[in-house]
């Protein structure tokens, strides 16, 4: 959760902070987002204002929609799918040293 300040409507907020982790690399192109009900709950915002912040980013092309599937973050030169996805580092799918 981010300390909201008061000066700020919350959606903005919350907004910059999901573009500052796309552009950090934190959610990587092809990758899903939090969709709204999870964006909700790690905020502490309603799922309105999470589905604003979503449009607003889509609106940007830094994430694209699949339908009944979620929200994933575009390719920033493209605004759409990226041609490769990487794949994600998880030391559980790598060979144990007895393996």
């Amino acid at each position: 959760m981010i300390h909201f300040r008061p000066d700020q409507p919350k959606s903005e907020q919350v907004l910059a902070e999901m573009r500052r982790r796309i552009q950090a690399g934190d959610y990587k192109p092809g990758r899903p987002i939090p969709g709204e009900p999870r964006m909700a709950e790690e905020f502490g915002i309603a799922r309105r204002t999470a589905r604003k912040v979503i449009n607003a980013l889509i609106a940007e092309g830094m994430v694209y929609t699949v339908k009944n599937i979620g929200t994933f973050v575009a390719d920033p030169k493209t605004g759409g799918p990226p041609e490769h996805i990487e794949p994600e580092d998880d030391p559980e799918d790598e060979p144990s040293p007895a393996e």
